[in-house]
Order: structure tokens, then sequence, then C-alpha cells
């Protein structure tokens, strides 16, 4: 209480040792009023206003589109733009699914599938007594692609374990890009690829 008296007296004489004249001293008081009241308002309206919400657009980033070539036994061949982790089945549907008498063992339909590859559906070859059996044996270079187990165990030295590595080698990994591929399958050195080059193709 007494700081407050104290602080009061020191105000007093400081206003009235002012060289002012009394209209000066009015004038004074009202502007500091003034300043007093416009200060007090702009801060009381700044605490009791509501931030307007902040509007967060979300980004949508489209998948990348591959061109994938589905031939074979399906019901419309052709080339279809599919999304980037597309899978083999989804390929074969786009294509109107597989045809009566297609033979999927020979591929894996859960693969994702990469940019300008070709998918190849083979069909089942069924006896006149209605038994499934293996296609015949071409005469002439194969393709690699499309050979099933039984042309490729036809080839001088692959046998029917490296035969059905190849068929797996494309069931993980697609296509053979070029006939050098195959020595990226286990069983198949530089010799034996020598032996075999001008008897397959892709």
């Amino acid at each position: 209480m007494e700081q407050l008296r104290n602080a009061y007296e020191s105000i007093s004489n400081w206003w009235f040792d002012l060289h002012y004249s009394r209209n000066q001293k009015r004038s004074l008081l009202i502007l500091g009023i003034v300043l007093i009241a416009f200060s007090i308002f702009i801060v009381a309206r700044g605490n009791s206003q509501i931030s307007a919400p902040i509007n967060i657009t979300p980004v949508t980033i489209a998948e990348p589109e591959i061109f994938v070539d589905v031939t074979g036994a399906v019901n419309k061949p052709g080339v279809y733009t599919l999304t980037g982790k597309s899978r083999v089945i989804d390929a074969i549907k786009a294509a109107g699914d597989s045809a009566p008498g297609a033979d999927l063992s020979t591929i894996n339909l859960a693969r994702v599938l990469s940019d300008g590859e070709q998918i190849y559906v083979d069909s089942t070859v069924v006896n006149s007594a209605g038994v499934r059996v293996s296609k015949a044996v071409h005469t002439g270079s194969i393709n690699i692609n499309r050979a099933t187990a039984h042309q490729l165990d036809a080839l001088d030295g692959i046998g029917p374990v490296i035969a059905q590595r190849i068929i797996d080698y494309r069931k993980i990994n697609g296509s053979f890009l070029s006939i050098d591929d195959l020595q990226k399958v286990s069983g198949i050195g530089a010799a034996k690829f020598a032996q075999i080059k001008s008897k397959v193709r892709i």
C-alpha cells in the first residue's frame, strides 16, 4: 500500500512539474487515456477471435502405368495398360480372361508385372480319350518363353530337372529377354548354353 502511495505522489509531482499549460496537460491526459483504451480493446479482441481452421488438401500420387502384351489362350489377346503394381492375373483378366482349354499351371499368376513384358498363356492338349497330354515337340528352335517342360527336356543336356528350373525361372522372373538369360538358370553354364543356343529363341 505504501508503494502505491509513493508511486502516486511521484506521478503527481511529475505531472505538476511539467512546463505545459493547463490545456496542454488536459490534451496530453486525454491522448494517454485514448491510447490505453485502444490497447486494451486490441488485446481483448485478439484473445476472443477464433482462428480459422486450416484446410489441408490431400495430395494424390497416381501410380505409374505399364504396358503388357497378353497373348495365347486368352479371349482378347492384345497390349493392355495396367497400373504399376498389377500382377499376371490382372493382365489375363484385362485380356478377357483365359480361353477355354487354357493351361495356367505354367504361369505364376501372383507375380508382379514389369513394363513391356509379354504374358503367353499355353493351351491344354487333350487326346481323343479326353486325357490331358503334353504338347508335341516341335522341330527347329523352340521359344524358351513358351516351351513346355517336355519340350525343354528334349534339348541336348537339359533333362527334366533343368527343364523344370527354366519353367520355375519364368514363373518367378517373367519372360526371358534374350537367350543369354538362360545362363541365369542354375545348372546351365557356358558350355551347356553353347550346346543349346542354336536350338532356342525368344
